[in-house]
């Protein structure tokens, strides 16, 4: 909700939900999401485009609640990591 009597930002936007722990309905395990990535990885896929599709195509929620690692940590221990970094790719 936005500020009553200043012309400020509001506090209103999406929250990721608090839950930490892996869903029950998740098909898929802690090795075969690393696996999933260290794929789109080879592919030349950036690590937001990789989140992008494991959620869309996978059902994967979030990569570090199912592997308790980052997708860029996941790239970084594989030796995919891109010379720079994401943000100053485009």
């Amino acid at each position: 909700m936005a500020r009553m009597y200043s012309r400020k930002r509001g506090k209103s936007g999406s929250k990721k939900p608090i839950k930490k722990v892996k869903p029950v309905w998740l098909r898929y395990g802690s090795k075969e999401t690393e696996q999933l990535v260290i794929k789109l990885a080879k592919a030349g896929k950036t690590a937001s485009e990789i989140g992008i599709i494991l959620r869309d195509s996978y059902g994967v929620p979030s990569v570090r609640i199912v592997t308790k690692k980052s997708i860029a940590k996941i790239m970084e221990d594989n030796k995919l990591s891109p010379n720079l970094p994401e943000d100053l790719l485009a």
